[in-house]
């Protein structure tokens, strides 16, 4: 067997289009957090203040933006996920949907903010 790679995904743009966030690094930090949302369940408003990027390894997910902007993920999809920006995830298939993230920022530094 011969090894393979394979790009998944390369932009400059997050899913909605954005521009991805410029990194100002002083003092590196990298955060990989695997998400498990139960079938139905959706997650309060957010926002990530860091990049991040994301690789959906079960289920469906879709994530709606402040501005009604939608994306769909599958099984095996990859995103880059907007920053900066209120939106919320949403395990819209029959199983529960898993995601990993990376998430790039300073140490220390807030991966996700909640809506109150």
């Amino acid at each position: 067997m011969t090894s393979k790679s394979e790009i998944l995904q390369k932009s400059q743009v997050c899913w909605n289009n954005t521009p991805v966030k410029q990194l100002h690094l002083t003092d590196p930090e990298i955060t990989i957090v695997r998400i498990k949302i139960p079938a139905g369940e959706k997650l309060p408003w957010h926002q990530h203040p860091i990049l991040n990027v994301g690789y959906l390894t079960k289920g469906e997910l879709t994530v709606h933006t402040i501005k009604d902007e939608v994306v769909v993920l599958k099984s095996g999809d990859s995103i880059i996920e907007v920053t900066d920006t209120w939106h919320y995830g949403e395990s819209t298939g029959k199983e529960d949907a898993e995601i990993v993230v990376v998430y790039v920022g300073n140490k220390g530094e807030a991966i996700s903010i909640i809506k109150s």
